[in-house]
């Protein structure tokens, strides 16, 4: 076989060889990277506190949405979910005034997905209610990587925050990315993918041909480009079609993170507008190459 299409095998792992100890390990992991779960949940989350009292009990982690200030509410369990987690849940949410809850497990029975479910289908918005499973994955001996899968979500959410980007007046978060990807429109005049006031933090660009999708996002310190599956399209699912890229990536990117969607980040205040430039010209031709890459070897 050639050595260019030699490709690894995708292994799980206990997320116990990550994180120890759930309160004292995972979730201060968690807390410091709440990008990597917002990015598959679809909306931007910043963290308000961890291990937060209510009452006589103490939730994970409270974040909220910047652009709307909705409080969410995380609640980490490093095995299978139970019953038990499910009250807490309902407990602090009413003790938080929280709209929004994610419960991370590692599974799922089919009768918590249909709590889950049922809970979203007798509640309105803004009300949410998300199951994630948390899987930890490596291929040979790289770094472990952390998967997060959403399978339960609202009905409609994936079109609500594609379409609406929230509602509500924008934050100061909320206005920078609408600043700057209206400067990113203005300077890459044939970038698809942006509507008038857009102010989210990732861009999608779907391969009909690779039946995958480039994203760009923008951060406080950094900027990037990803490649994910269809949209809604758990991670797991997408790792067969995205694998075959990698190679090829890597040849333009070394320091690409293949365990990540084949992730390339550039490090940059981009709260700084005399970097808008530079931020807009690098996801320009890094958008153009995956597109380029994942062209020629779907057709």
């Amino acid at each position: 076989m050639d050595k260019a299409r030699q490709l690894g095998k995708l292994d799980s792992m206990d997320v116990r060889k990550a994180w120890p100890h759930e309160a004292q390990d995972f979730t201060p992991w968690l807390a410091e990277n709440l990008d990597r779960l917002a990015s598959a949940l679809g909306v931007e989350l910043e963290c308000e506190g961890t291990e937060v009292q209510v009452g006589p009990y103490r939730a994970d982690i409270v974040a909220r949405i910047p652009q709307d200030d909705t409080r969410v509410l995380l609640e980490n369990q490093l095995a299978k979910a139970d019953l038990r987690h499910l009250g807490q849940l309902l407990a602090y949410m009413a003790g938080l005034e929280a709209k929004m809850v994610v419960w991370i497990a590692t599974s799922f029975d089919e009768a918590l997905r249909s709590a889950i479910r049922w809970l979203n289908e007798h509640t309105e918005d803004p009300f949410a209610f998300f199951a994630v499973r948390l899987e930890l994955v490596r291929i040979g001996d790289s770094q472990p990587a952390p998967i997060f899968d959403v399978i339960e979500r609202p009905n409609e959410w994936d079109r609500q925050v594609q379409s609406e980007g929230r509602r509500g007046a924008l934050s100061d978060t909320g206005k920078f990315r609408r600043d700057f990807w209206a400067h990113f429109a203005e300077r890459i005049a044939d970038a698809p993918g942006l509507r008038p006031g857009y102010a989210g933090s990732n861009v999608w660009h779907r391969i009909e041909t690779a039946g995958l999708t480039v994203v760009q996002f923008v951060a406080r310190e950094r900027i990037g480009v990803y490649l994910i599956g269809e949209w809604g399209e758990p991670f797991t699912d997408a790792i067969p079609k995205i694998e075959p890229f990698a190679t090829l990536l890597r040849k333009d990117f070394p320091d690409i993170q293949i365990t990540k969607g084949c992730l390339t980040e550039h490090l940059i205040d981009s709260r700084d507008n005399s970097n808008w430039d530079e931020m807009a010209d690098w996801l320009d031709a890094r958008r153009k190459t995956y597109e380029r890459v994942l062209t020629s070897l779907g057709e």
